[in-house]
């Protein structure tokens, strides 16, 4: 969902970089699982939080001060899948497309969907095989299916 980009004041208050949209949803999202590049967790629960500028700031239980928010920079959010909206047929979690193999119609592995990126047209698989590729998630004129372990493109190879 994102990560905990920095400390914010004296009182333990955290900046979140947030992957949802609008970005200050994530904090309705509680509790947070918090992940270390180590994979230690801890789970905390979410008492207040808002957007500030382009990021978000949010307040958690038992960060009482600026030491303890600075202890959690870096690491990663997740939630409770069950706690997000179901989507409608044609719809997806930008979660859900990490992580799924890519193909063209005739069948060529292109690689796996490493990441998601935001742009003003549309967003944008980063798909990560021999090379890296960049390819527009356009349902219809260029993704042509989407299923729970592939994703088939109308995309020449060669790009």
């Amino acid at each position: 969902m994102g990560y905990i980009s920095g400390a914010q004041g004296v009182s333990g208050w955290v900046r979140v970089f947030s992957y949802s949209e609008p970005r200050e949803q994530i904090v309705t999202y509680s509790p947070w699982q918090l992940r270390g590049d180590a994979g230690e967790e801890q789970s905390c629960e979410v008492t207040a939080g808002r957007r500030q500028g382009k990021t978000v700031v949010a307040k958690l239980a038992g960060i009482e001060d600026r030491d303890a928010a600075a202890a959690l920079i870096g690491k990663q959010i997740y939630v409770d899948r069950r706690r997000f909206a179901a989507t409608e047929e044609g719809e997806y979690y930008w979660t859900d497309l990490v992580g799924l193999q890519v193909y063209t119609e005739e069948g060529m592995r292109l690689g796996i969907v490493e990441r998601l990126m935001e742009t003003a047209a549309n967003d944008v698989l980063v798909v990560e095989g021999e090379r890296r590729r960049l390819i527009p998630f356009v349902t219809g004129d260029v993704v042509k299916s989407v299923d729970e372990t592939r994703i088939i493109v109308d995309w020449d190879p060669e790009i």
